[in-house]
């Protein structure tokens, strides 16, 4: 309802007279008094009178529908309420079953997969030489600092490695800040319970509490958490030692040292900044978000296709769930890089990435109530169809088609774009490899017809209105105006999800004119070059 209110270009609503909106007021009070009864886990709702509210906004507004979508979806997501009716449920996994009987080479596959386990990767091979080198300039360092105590730097980095790509000074950082606050807490409770050493180690069950609330902040996380409970722990359990104070700042320094080591190593080796994580989360949503789109989105009246039809909601809804977590994880590195220090790295561009995080935050939300419509388009089209309404549903196929074709190559020219490390890395690679590139050729792809523009909302949307006009037109049962009603939350919605993406890729080429100050970030150029790259 948020996004309805937000995508409507005037206030008031011109198409909404003024019986339709006693009846929003009535509902409302419907919803309050539900929302009420709920709270005090009084009896359920009744639900004789929310359908007679639904019909009324069903009589009331039939006739607004298909003349402007934004109002018409605010009064889609009003029935969403009365009917109780989620748009997000359990995954059905019948299907998927259904295609794994009988499928011999899902078998050998799985086998092949299961041995390929076996086999190093390369990205296995850089962390495991990452770590050694890591530990070994540790220990190193360490020894040399001082012999009794220099194995405590390598201990430091090596309980926390972790083989997922984490942001280097952010977890460093995090390392650092722990040792330290794990250290001077042991250090106050050894000097608290000095004369009772039974009891040295009972303070650290309420560190063990503040651990389980650290391991969730977002300034320390995991490796954070983890170096605070070493700390503490080493501290309090600590025998022939020397004293507590001594003992603390020896552990520090040598932490330190091993924190500067590994630094260095991923420095040198595979520097992973939380700006370049954000980035790669980026361009994995915008390849989720093109499968969701290519493999769920469609809609299908005909009673032989129903079978492909659930099998498309399924896939968009399992694509929506996978995208929903890589938007988090996106997130999750922008709420990092903004903290992140910039040193010598070209500042990290927060505005560029959040709106292009809300963009897809949106564009998440939309896709669920896509998928909704079209179970409920699917279950209304089982019924006896005339031939007008099978044509009608035929140029909505259509419509929907042209969005897939046009959104489609849109996203993987901006996915391609956002992958690609640096503009000047690119230019270098195609003269190390001796390949011209001139766009004006006809040789390359043409950018310009993979990305889009404001008309391109325009066109789709004038498809849809004259198509949601003939259904409204031949509207003769409680059967057709819910037809309409579907109809029109997946017009609304596919129009939002276009001009979603034409603000991404305008976000896009700001981000790239903000790395390569001087270049004009044109997006062909990029797009040719890359192509040309890719087809060698």
């Amino acid at each position: 309802m948020d996004i309805a209110l937000s995508s409507c270009t005037s206030f008031p609503i011109g198409v909404i007279d003024e019986e339709l909106r006693d009846v929003l007021i009535h509902c409302k009070g419907r919803f309050s008094q539900k929302l009420d009864q709920q709270d005090k886990c009084f009896a359920p709702f009744d639900a004789t009178t929310n359908l007679e509210s639904k019909k009324e906004i069903l009589n009331k507004s039939i006739s607004k529908a298909y003349k402007d979508l934004p109002t018409s979806f605010f009064l889609y997501c009003v029935q969403l309420l009365l009917d109780n009716s989620p748009v997000t449920r359990k995954t059905d996994h019948m299907v998927e079953k259904t295609k794994k009987s009988g499928d011999s080479k899902r078998v050998f596959r799985k086998i092949a997969e299961v041995v390929m386990n076996f086999m190093p990767s390369t990205h296995n091979l850089v962390f495991a030489f990452k770590c050694a080198l890591s530990l070994g300039l540790a220990v190193l360092f360490g020894l040399t600092y001082n012999k009794e105590n220099g194995y405590w730097s390598g201990l430091t980095i090596a309980i926390s490695f972790d083989t997922r790509r984490q942001a280097t000074f952010s977890v460093a950082n995090a390392r650092g800040q722990g040792t330290a606050m794990g250290s001077i807490y042991g250090v106050l409770c050894c000097f608290i319970f000095h004369k009772y050493a039974d009891l040295s180690l009972l303070p650290l069950l309420p560190w063990l509490v503040f651990y389980t609330f650290l391991c969730h902040s977002k300034m320390y996380g995991q490796s954070g958490a983890i170096s605070a409970v070493i700390g503490a722990s080493l501290m309090l359990g600590r025998k022939h030692y020397g004293p507590p104070a001594q003992f603390a700042i020896t552990r520090i320094t040598e932490a330190t040292i091993g924190l500067v080591c590994f630094v260095i190593v991923e420095i040198l080796v595979s520097p992973s900044r939380a700006a370049t994580l954000a980035k790669t989360a980026l361009s994995e949503s915008l390849e989720a978000l093109q499968e969701c789109i290519n493999k769920g989105v469609v809609v299908i009246p005909k009673e032989k296709d129903m079978p492909m039809a659930c099998t498309s909601s399924q896939a968009l809804r399992e694509g929506q769930k996978k995208l929903k977590s890589l938007v988090y994880q996106f997130e999750a590195f922008i709420a990092e890089a903004e903290m992140e220090p910039n040193f010598w790295f070209l500042p990290f561009h927060s505005g560029c990435y959040r709106k292009m995080l809300e963009s897809l935050l949106r564009m998440a939300d939309l896709l669920l109530f896509v998928a909704y419509s079209m179970e409920k388009l699917s279950q209304l089209s089982q019924k006896d169809n005339g031939g007008s309404e099978v044509d009608l549903q035929d140029g909505m196929n259509e419509t929907m088609e042209n969005f897939k074709n046009r959104v489609g190559p849109t996203l993987k020219c901006l996915e391609e774009i956002t992958k690609m490390k640096s503009l000047r890395k690119l230019e270098k690679e195609l003269k190390k490899r001796n390949l011209p590139c001139d766009i004006e050729s006809g040789e390359y792809p043409n950018a310009d017809t993979f990305l889009i523009g404001d008309e391109e909302v325009d066109i789709m949307l004038g498809s849809f209105f004259k198509h949601l006009e003939g259904i409204a037109s031949k509207t003769q049962s409680n059967r057709d105006e819910e037809m309409l009603f579907h109809y029109s939350c997946l017009g609304f919605c596919t129009g939002n999800l276009v001009s979603e993406i034409i603000k991404i890729e305008n976000q896009v080429r700001e981000v790239i004119m903000w790395e390569n100050p001087s270049n004009q970030a044109n997006m062909k150029e990029i797009y040719c070059k890359i192509s040309t790259l890719r087809s060698q």
